[in-house]
């Protein structure tokens, strides 16, 4: 029985004057923040202010590594070696681990953002790379990735004994074979559709696809998007729906 669930947002991703996604709005609804680290987004004041945020609304914070692609925001794909996939990840949770520590705080989690995501997903010899990248960089390290988590880089982390947190996505549709159907362009949620698939996966384990049929996930968090039309309503329709069953909202504790 699913007795609580986490809730995560990916933040951090604005640039200079030019804003990504509504954090301010966002903050007070999550109980976890994955933080942009620089590569596909974000920039030092960005990620120091989105870490000071967190720390106010008392967020846990993970790091969200991307590719190095600002124009494309770490959505384009890259020719990578193993010790660029290493090296990538080592460098921006760094990053982001001093801005945690001037802020006396810790992190969380890891989440690959993007392009990256898309090629741990499959290349096991990069997924190994990662892996060994995310055991190094914490004493209790902790992985966030879309369930189901079994494919590449989640089994791979869980070969080296790191926690794998699977996430649910209340705001993107499913295809039957349980991939996320991902959008061009960002539009408004249904609510009600957010809030059922919410109620549905706390109650059964399983979510509902596009043609209906349901399916089974290993999920303790969920993810709503920040940027989308009405993020800040669909973390709240999620919030009270588990609060409707009477679930916790909290961070997964490793």
């Amino acid at each position: 029985m699913i007795d609580s669930m986490d809730i995560n947002c990916d933040m951090g991703e604005s640039f200079g004057n030019w804003v990504m996604g509504d954090d301010e709005g966002m903050m007070p609804h999550i109980t976890t923040a994955n933080v942009a680290c620089g590569f596909h987004a974000g920039d030092p004041l960005t990620l120091l202010d989105t870490v000071k945020k967190a720390k106010q609304y008392g967020v846990s914070v993970g790091a969200h590594p991307g590719l190095p692609d600002l124009l494309g925001f770490g959505r384009r794909a890259m020719t990578l070696s193993p010790e660029d996939a290493y090296s990538y990840v080592v460098y921006q949770v760094g990053a982001l681990q001093a801005a945690l520590r001037v802020n006396e705080m810790t992190l969380h989690h890891i989440k690959p953002h993007g392009a990256f995501y898309s090629v741990l997903r499959t290349d096991e010899t990069l997924a190994a790379a990662v892996a060994d990248a995310i055991a190094e960089l914490s004493d209790k390290p902790m992985l966030y990735w879309p369930a189901p988590t079994d494919s590449a880089l989640p089994a791979a982390a869980k070969t080296r004994g790191i926690r794998v947190v699977g996430e649910i996505y209340p705001d993107l549709s499913y295809a039957p074979d349980g991939g996320l159907i991902l959008q061009r362009a960002k539009h408004e949620t249904d609510l009600e559709f957010a809030a059922s698939q919410v109620k549905r996966y706390v109650e059964t384990g399983e979510v509902e696809a596009v043609d209906g049929s349901t399916i089974a996930l290993d999920a303790e968090s969920i993810c709503v998007h920040g940027d989308g039309p009405n993020g800040v309503e669909v973390v709240e329709a999620v919030g009270t729906a588990l609060k409707g069953l009477g679930r916790k909202i909290e961070a997964v504790v490793v």
